[in-house]
């Protein structure tokens, strides 16, 4: 009898055991079915290639437990929550699906804090369906029907509800149909999930267009959709080859999705609680998410910034930004001179108009432009650009007219009428043409000015040209040669045909071609008489520095302009290099933080740059020096560091070069009459390919000190070199001390003393005694935190120059934590150079040649 219970019971145990096996392969681990219908706190589901996973979170209190979907490898990187305004209150919640195909969030006592729509189809009732939910490799939580009748249809789904954050696959728009809305809600806060003030949501009346809101205002919008881009995101062109985007448009959907290409980053854009919008790639390397692209940028991405008919330039700070589009004028001027510019602009002069009747209106184009909300426009996009303008004239409510498709160039295609106010208009790279309807008599006027203005120069002109070729004609016939600054022009401008001034062709040789190929430079000529006698014939009074590339002096042209040229030294080896650099790289860039060229000569074995003059002198001069450093107080230091740091960030990724400087440092920075930074001395930058993220030299050129570990040492070079240069510069501004730090002997160099105390507590025992009692302990801290993570040994572990600026202009972000700089913190960093030493004076243009180690 005993033996026989013994057999049943192995029997029971293995038909048990069996039963549980069976059930632990048919259950997967992103997926909750039959075999597995729940998870609790602590477990967790992870897509099949283990990119998300699906679980319980606390982003700050820890009594407040959520449900949500991260990045694996990066759990901080949440996309969806799903009980985001109704947190559980302790760690014994459970995720459940119901037999109805629903999720269910319980908390300890069963009560259900938060569950998915009921979306069960058919006529299938609770108890018939048979559904599982599942954690795709996407990122998207779906709910699929598991029986004969239906399998795979998707009754429910995590892209359907996003929370603060878009990720390849998702959708932002709407249904026409419907009515139903796939947008962004803002977090609370950075540790509070719950729904915010701010939303994204796509506005499908016109072209479609996105917009940020807080509460009801409109903040920001990007543009409408012109078949490439969204006409005030050009800069999305830049990052295709990593991201495909478009905007579907159907009768039950308009909505833009990005995808990502097999070789490209994980991505996701985010909604800030302060409602700003950023493309984050996650960089795999230093483990961390760099900011690709941000919205609002700046003052014109405020909406209506300039009101209506308003045009709004980021460069014309002293006009407030603001102007009016041709042919109209402000409503009050007065706000205007108060710098309050949101009333906008009234026409000048009325449309002579009847509908039914003709018009002797016309239209004036405004260039490179974000075009207008197209709240109150309408859209066919089957017509013409030229059958858009007839329309536009037959209907005297019509103010403006643009093309609503950009593809296949001449113009564009498609039609987009404005008849109201047109608002929130701005310039940008690569903007669209908008024709703006103006009376006959405005555009005569405009006309006639034009007219005038040729009347006078054409005469002028042609006694110019025939004066010059006379001089052209006596110099070939007495004195057999042609000045070498007129064939340097020529090879320019006819790129690569031959010319007989071999030694011009030498000089520019390889690099233009390289470098713009068959595009023109359009540089002043100045001749070399001018420049000896705007600089009093290279006098020693008009000397502004010098170094091993040459010296530079302050010159006064003959139209009374003050300009600072750089005389490349004839002894200097690399003065040919530099000089190439400088004039087909430079001319080639125009950013408010980069010194401008403004010309450039050679004459027989002298070669010579012209630059506008800044009377700052260079920051060195005042940081360093014990009674200039009381001029630059805090706030104006923290304008030089973001000045500074844009300029980069516009050689590294937003010009249409990526440029890499390699001699960033304090003399190379100059300041103008506002003390705004102008980063100089271009002469040892390097161009990087499109694709291109590192390159080597057997060359190491460059000040010691500033240099980062793997191009001291290895010859390496990146964007990740110049982020190291600018945390050094960041930390000499904040504590006035150089990197070398020779009177502080117990410290070998500024970076080691910087972590030292940064190590022990007091990071603000470095601010300079000259602002330490004025300045900004917040801002100065997260100054020397972001210096700190710059100058990290690793390049993977620095931060682009993207999430610098980034970090700099919002003080909500969370920075990581620095790791110590070993290499040169605990190595002297006394510069080397091959020259003269550095002279710190004004427009000192970096005119010294150093060689590392």
């Amino acid at each position: 009898m005993f033996l026989k219970l013994r057999v049943m019971l192995v029997s029971v145990l293995l038909l048990c055991y069996g039963t549980c096996s069976a059930a632990g392969v048919s259950s997967r681990d992103d997926t909750l079915n039959d075999g597995r219908r729940n998870i609790t706190d602590g477990q967790t589901l992870v897509s099949a290639g283990g990119a998300f996973t699906l679980g319980f979170f606390s982003p700050g209190v820890p009594n407040r437990r959520y449900v949500g979907i991260w990045f694996s490898a990066s759990t901080d990187a949440v996309v969806w929550v799903a009980n985001r305004d109704s947190p559980l209150n302790d760690t014994a919640g459970v995720l459940e699906i119901d037999g109805a195909g629903r999720f269910l969030l319980l908390d300890g006592s069963g009560r259900t804090a938060w569950s998915s729509l009921n979306t069960t189809t058919g006529g299938a009732t609770s108890s018939s369906l048979s559904a599982e939910a599942r954690l795709l490799e996407s990122g998207n939580l779906v709910v699929v029907r598991d029986d004969d009748e239906e399998e795979g249809a998707v009754l429910w789904q995590s892209f359907d509800h996003p929370s603060n954050t878009l990720i390849a696959g998702m959708r932002l728009g709407r249904n026409p149909q419907t009515g139903a809305e796939w947008s962004l809600r803002s977090w609370r806060s950075p540790d509070d999930p719950a729904t915010g003030d701010c939303r994204r949501a796509m506005d499908t009346r016109g072209l479609p267009d996105c917009v940020s809101w807080r509460g009801d205002v409109k903040k920001y919008r990007t543009g409408p959709w012109n078949g490439l881009w969204f006409s005030g995101v050009p800069e999305m062109a830049s990052y295709s080859d990593m991201f495909t985007n478009q905007v579907v448009v159907r009768p039950d959907e308009v909505a833009y999705v990005f995808n990502a290409t097999a070789a490209a980053p994980f991505s996701r854009l985010v909604l800030s609680e302060a409602g700003v919008i950023q493309r984050l790639a996650w960089d795999g390397g230093s483990r961390v998410w760099n900011v690709f692209a941000q919205a609002p940028r700046d003052v014109c991405d405020d909406y209506a910034k300039c009101g209506a008919f308003g045009l709004c330039n980021v460069n014309t700070a002293a006009t407030l930004f603001c102007g009016c589009v041709q042919g109209y004028v402000p409503v009050s001027p007065a706000h205007w001179s108060m710098r309050e510019a949101a009333a906008g602009c009234r026409r000048n002069v009325p449309l002579q108009c009847r509908d039914g009747g003709a018009t002797t209106d016309g239209f004036v184009v405004v260039s490179g432009v974000k075009l207008p909300d197209t709240d109150n426009a309408t859209v066919d996009v089957g017509a013409t650009l030229e059958g858009c303008r007839a329309r536009c004239l037959a209907n005297c409510s019509c103010v403006a007219f643009a093309a609503a498709d950009i593809r296949g160039g001449g113009g564009g295609s498609g039609c987009v009428i404005w008849v109201g106010d047109i608002v929130d208009v701005r310039y940008v790279d690569k903007g669209q043409d908008l024709y703006v309807r103006l009376a006959k008599s405005e555009l005569a006027a405009a006309n006639k000015k034009r007219w005038g203005m040729l009347k006078i120069l054409l005469p002028v002109t042609a006694c110019l040209l025939v004066l010059m070729c006379i001089c052209l004609v006596w110099l070939c016939k007495f004195r057999g040669r042609i000045s070498g600054c007129n064939i340097v022009v020529a090879l320019m401008r006819r790129g690569n045909r031959r010319n007989k001034d071999v030694q011009a062709k030498s000089i520019l040789g390889g690099a233009s071609n390289q470098l713009i190929g068959d595009e023109n430079i359009e540089l002043p000529l100045i001749s070399f008489r001018d420049i000896v006698t705007a600089t009093n014939d290279f006098s020693n009074e008009n000397m502004l520095g010098q170094g091993g590339f040459g010296k530079v002096y302050k010159g006064i042209l003959e139209d009374k302009k003050e300009v600072a040229i750089k005389r490349l030294s004839k002894s200097s080896g690399q003065g040919a290099e530099e000089f190439r650099n400088e004039v087909v790289l430079i001319a080639k860039l125009q950013h408010r933080n980069l010194v401008r060229l403004l010309g450039y000569c050679i004459h027989e074995d002298e070669r010579l740059l012209i630059y506008e003059y800044l009377p700052n002198k260079s920051l060195d001069v005042f940081i360093f020096d014990a009674a200039s450093k009381y001029v630059l107080d805090w706030p104006t230091r923290f304008q030089i560091i973001k000045g500074v740091a844009r300029g980069l960030l516009y050689l590294h990724q937003d010009s249409r070069l990526t440029i890499i400087h390699r001699d960033l440092k304090s003399s190379n920075i100059l300041l103008d009459v506002d003390m705004s930074p102008k980063i100089s001395d271009f002469g040892m930058a390097r161009i990087f390919g499109r694709d291109q993220q590192e390159a080597n030299t057997n060359r190491v050129v460059g000040t010691y000190g500033y240099m980062s570990p793997e191009y001291a040492m290895d010859g390496a070079f990146s964007v990740k070199s110049d982020t190291y240069s600018f945390g050094v510069l960041l930390l000499e501004i904040i504590s006035g001390l150089k990197i070398s730090l020779p009177h502080l002997s117990e410290f070998p160099n500024l970076l080691a003393y910087a972590w030292n105390l940064w190590n022990d507590g007091k990071p603000m025992d470095m601010v300079d005694s000259s602002i330490a009692d004025n300045c900004s302990p917040t801002e100065v801290l997260r100054c020397i935190h972001i210096g700190l993570l710059c100058v990290q040994d690793n390049p993977y572990n620095r931060p682009l120059m993207s999430s610098v600026v980034f970090m700099l202009e919002n003080e909500t972000t969370e920075l990581s934590t620095p790791r110590q700089p070993v290499y040169f913190a605990y190595r002297n960093s006394e510069a080397k150079e091959t020259g003269e030493n550095t002279s710190s004076s004004m427009n000192n243009m970096s005119v010294t040649m150093f060689e590392g180690r």
